[in-house]
């Protein structure tokens, strides 16, 4: 067992018979006048008193005749205390695995403690007993299979961690849940916000995209937020299925360029549109079938018209002046297109990089 310290301590837990004996204390009654009145023997008291027996719901109702004091008052009292040695036994026990789990755990915990959805106070055998809670985990050991479960299908590449991509995913459903709003998905008004969604390309500021983003989603009954991505948890973007009628998007901006983000957004506005999400869906980088080649096509052609593209492609001439042309006369930002054509292999990745917008996430320090 590691050696391990916490903020909790035997001697702080305060057992109720140290409350009665204060009671009884301050009224002058005996031991074994409380005995007579509440029919149990003296020892029974002294007991409960020096901490050897607890207080019964039986006796916590005596307890009420004799002095007065409400029988809920001593339940709750001893409810506390079993809580509290509970927790107490629960951090002794706590293995050295548990205790290097936190380490794998680092970033993102220091992420949840800023964000004060941990205690910034907590470490070690604490810090366990927080995540436990906080992720609706009996042992930290567990993660790996519940994140197998939750996550419905966890990457075996190496750069998935099942411990990161569980506490992130747990991050999103908080943060999400934060999120007022009242209409129900409708998908028609959806459709009907994308021309709006795309005005906002134009705009370089990240944190007023995801302030625009989340109203018109909102009006169609979508939770949007933009999170942090950390190494271990390589997914593009999360959409659930709320049980008010609303669904939850969270996305990152893991590759900061801005073509790749507004590509992914459409590509998981897609996923809405097409009937995708059943429950929830989660896009991991290298998701792969049916569902994702759709939801690409529906990205590309609501980014740039299908026919449009065909014929600027055919023309053969990728030169930015060309580029820009196009851009201007259908409305869109020059990295746009240039991303379609690197991504076609039409161009190169390298060219043209001043030309290509990259967001930074005041929150995304990764």
């Amino acid at each position: 067992m590691a050696e391990k310290t916490s903020g909790l301590s035997l001697e702080f837990i305060v057992h109720p018979g140290e409350t009665l004996k204060e009671i009884l204390d301050e009224r002058g009654m005996s031991q074994k006048e409380l005995a007579l009145r509440t029919g149990v023997t003296e020892s029974h008291v002294s007991s409960v008193i020096n901490g050897r027996k607890g207080i019964s719901v039986k006796f916590a109702k005596r307890l009420e005749y004799a002095l007065g004091v409400d029988t809920s008052f001593w339940i709750n009292l001893q409810a506390n205390y079993d809580k509290e040695l509970a927790e107490f036994e629960d951090i002794k026990m706590i293995s050295d695995n548990e205790i290097e789990i936190l380490d794998k755990l680092k970033d993102i915990t220091k992420y949840l403690k800023q964000k004060g959805l941990l205690d910034p106070q907590a470490y070690g055998p604490t810090l366990v007993i927080q995540l436990r809670e906080f992720l609706n985990v009996s042992n930290l050991e567990q993660i790996p299979k519940v994140s197998e479960a939750v996550a419905y299908r966890v990457e075996t590449a190496a750069k998935v961690d099942p411990y990161v991509l569980l506490t992130w995913l747990r991050m999103c459903d908080l943060i999400t849940e934060e999120e007022k709003v009242e209409q129900k998905l409708d998908i028609q008004k959806l459709k009907e916000k994308i021309p709006l969604m795309k005005e906002l390309m134009f705009e370089e500021d990240i944190t007023e995209i995801e302030f625009q983003l989340k109203e018109y989603l909102a009006e169609c009954g979508i939770k949007f937020s933009i999170v942090r991505h950390f190494r271990g948890a390589p997914v593009q973007g999360v959409i659930k299925k709320n049980d008010d009628g609303t669904l939850s998007l969270v996305m990152t901006v893991r590759r900061k360029f801005a073509d790749i983000f507004w590509f992914t957004f459409f590509h998981e506005i897609g996923h809405i549109v097409n009937g995708d999400v059943e429950d929830k869906l989660i896009d991991y980088e290298s998701r792969k079938g049916e569902a994702e080649n759709r939801a690409d096509e529906f990205a590309a052609n609501v980014l740039i018209d299908a026919e449009e593209y065909r014929s600027f492609v055919e023309r053969g001439d990728y030169s930015l002046p060309c580029i820009e042309q196009f851009c201007a006369e259908h409305n869109m930002p020059p990295y746009v297109l240039i991303g379609r054509l690197q991504k076609d292999k039409r161009i190169k990745y390298d060219q043209y990089p001043n030309a290509k917008l990259k967001y930074d996430l005041v929150d995304d320090l990764a």
